[in-house]
């Protein structure tokens, strides 16, 4: 019988993964397509992406197929061949990583969703056939000239924080579900306006046009291929990137490179930088940015509390994380500002 789930552990895998010499490709797609047995496409997918020794997150839903991986470049043609064999894939784009070292993923992990974006839409009437006009990165680039027109940004704080586009309106709200209603209501009276929606790789936006339309707004455009996409095609075409910084991406590496811009600063100390990671403490994990020096100064953790956590016997740490409260350590997608000398986590 085919194995269609994992059973090596994570850090067997990512053992395996940093000692693989021959390199690998990271790709994200999606596609919005009606999926009648949910179950029986993953265990497809699975199947055949497990023999191409494909790793990463794909998850299948009735309305379609979201994934992010990465694929050993020798298999790359025989992986476009297998996904282009399935009738509503066929052709479909594909979002090449641009600052990629291969290591983004080291399992593969195929999951059934309610969707693939949750929107906590209930509107019967609600059709993803009815969707904004794709642009391209040149067409973007034009649009952004008009005084016409309002470019929105359906990603997260954090994402925004480190990179987005000129004059880009921020959502700011923790999730996609919540975004959608308040982007209506934050560009009401606007319903004649170009109105451009952009994301990471393209799913996101997709959703969020088709939604802008159906509450009535007329212009409505998003990002062909998102933020990923966009970067390839101004690297190929010599154009000039209205994107300033880094584009968060959800895997090992926390981010691509656009431009050097650095936008952001160190949640600690302040000084500028770009680079997200996660507190080391086990019963913490915030995500937020912190620079070099604080890296060595806090050893990786957001506060002196978890740097004290992270030095203790390895069974008082998971003593502290049994059944307690993470409060204010809990990894929240709302901005947050450090205090380090008080190891304290203030939303903001």
């Amino acid at each position: 019988m085919s194995v269609l789930h994992n059973r090596v552990s994570n850090e067997e895998l990512k053992k395996r993964l940093l000692e693989e010499a021959e390199p690998r490709t990271t790709i994200s797609f999606y596609c919005y397509f009606p999926v009648q047995n949910p179950q029986e496409f993953r265990d497809y997918l699975y199947k055949n992406f497990f023999a191409l020794r494909v790793f990463g997150r794909i998850y299948v839903a009735q309305e379609g197929i979201n994934a992010q991986i990465s694929v050993p470049s020798v298999n790359l043609e025989a992986f476009k061949a297998f996904l282009y064999s399935i009738q509503p894939l066929n052709g479909l784009r594909l979002n090449i990583a641009v600052d990629d070292d291969g290591k983004s993923f080291w399992v593969l992990r195929v999951k059934i969703r309610e969707k693939i974006v949750a929107d906590g839409i209930n509107d019967p009437a609600f059709s993803m056939e009815n969707k904004g006009r794709y642009v391209n990165a040149a067409q973007m680039n034009t649009l952004l000239e008009d005084e016409n027109t309002i470019v929105v940004d359906m990603r997260n704080h954090y994402e925004y924080e480190v990179g987005h586009f000129v004059k880009a309106l921020e959502v700011p709200s923790d999730t996609f579900r919540e975004q959608l209603p308040m982007a209506v209501g934050m560009l009401e009276g606007q319903e004649e306006k170009n109105i451009i929606m952009y994301c990471t790789g393209g799913i996101r936006c997709e959703k969020a046009s088709a939604y802008m339309l159906h509450k009535g707004f007329k212009n409505v455009f998003h990002l062909e291929g998102g933020i990923i996409n966009y970067a390839r095609q101004i690297k190929e075409q010599g154009l000039e990137s209205r994107f300033t910084g880094k584009n968060f991406v959800f895997d090992e590496r926390l981010g691509e490179r656009i431009t050097n811009d650095i936008i952001a600063k160190c949640h600690q100390c302040g000084k500028p930088c770009d680079t997200h990671t996660n507190c080391k403490n086990d019963g913490c994990h915030l995500l937020f940015i912190q620079c070099e020096d604080c890296a060595a100064q806090y050893d990786g953790c957001c506060s002196v509390e978890c740097k004290d956590t992270v030095h203790m016997p390895e069974e008082r740490q998971k003593e502290l994380r049994k059944g307690i409260d993470k409060g204010q350590n809990i990894f929240s997608k709302r901005k947050v500002r450090l205090r380090p000398r008080l190891g304290e986590v203030v939303g903001t």
